[in-house]
């Protein structure tokens, strides 16, 4: 099944996706569409053309994402295969919807675009075995890991790269994962106004979805709602810093695609004042 969390007036709403339908569900999103499934009533319909698409999870306990965990992206900056995912966490605040407008911060000449398979939790979940993980699992959605790579390289630690407000675009849709075969051999691509940046197959995952869950499971009690970010492919083209203006289009396939036109930050960059305070207290 095909859920989705639409912006429906000024409220959210889960819903149902049947092809051109979006069967509007007395649900709150998608996560929580998918839990009651058996106990839902239609409230209304829109067309999925049209529908204003929110993020699928609007509100993550935890949002975890996998640094290295393709073996292409691995062999492309020429590191060993890592023993054990390596991890680094974002914020709600750092998602977006999948449709939105995506800022790009004035205080960064370098901003590049991800396709990641992001995974989201059904259950609560502690300790578990990968297949206890699977059958947790809600589904399968799509997500850009929009990535301030001068940010991210100003120290051994990427978290100032990668948690920047409304910089994570999450959806359309929920997808089961009975609907893609568990993710198994999924193409997925990010390319910028046409021209492909990036370009991989989901069969070339170090560490499986089940496996990152479980490992989570250990050292986290995952909550329904909760996200992890698998990693990202190989980079395939060139890839250069986005400009206003640009429209990103993040695929995967059998799930879905997120299309985020880039903007002007209306703040002055502030980068230069900044440091300059900032060495003056030295």
């Amino acid at each position: 099944m095909r859920f989705a969390t639409i912006r429906h007036g000024d409220t959210l709403t889960g819903a149902r996706v049947e092809g051109d339908r979006v069967v509007l569900v007395d649900a709150d999103n998608a996560v929580d569409a998918f839990l009651r499934q058996d106990r839902l009533c239609d409230t209304g319909e829109v067309d999925a053309a049209t529908a204003h698409y929110a993020r699928v999870s609007p509100n993550p306990a935890h949002i975890l994402c996998v640094g290295l965990n393709y073996r292409s992206h691995i062999e492309h900056l020429g590191r060993p295969a890592p023993r054990y995912p390596t991890f680094f966490a974002k914020f709600p605040s750092t998602l977006t919807g999948p449709r939105d407008r995506i800022v790009l911060p004035a205080v960064s000449d370098r901003v590049e675009g991800e396709v990641e398979l992001a995974v989201v939790i059904g259950r609560p979940l502690h300790r578990a075995t990968p297949t206890e993980a699977a059958a947790a699992m809600a589904g399968f959605t799509v997500a850009n890991d929009l990535s301030l790579r001068d940010w991210q390289h100003r120290t051994t630690e990427a978290l100032q790269g990668k948690v920047f407000d409304r910089s994570t675009p999450l959806g359309p849709v929920l997808v089961t994962p009975d609907e893609v075969d568990d993710a198994r051999d999924l193409a997925l691509s990010f390319s910028v106004d046409g021209v492909p940046w990036q370009r991989g197959s989901t069969s070339d995952l170090l560490f499986s979805p089940a496996e990152l869950v479980a490992y989570c499971s250990t050292f986290l009690t995952l909550r329904p709602g909760d996200v992890i970010l698998t990693g990202t492919p190989g980079v395939t083209a060139e890839a250069a810093s986005l400009v206003p203006g640009q429209t990103m289009t993040t695929f995967i396939e059998g799930i879905g695609t997120a299309v985020n036109p880039a903007d002007r930050d209306p703040f002055p960059d502030t980068r230069h004042a900044w440091e300059e305070e900032e060495g003056s207290q030295g």
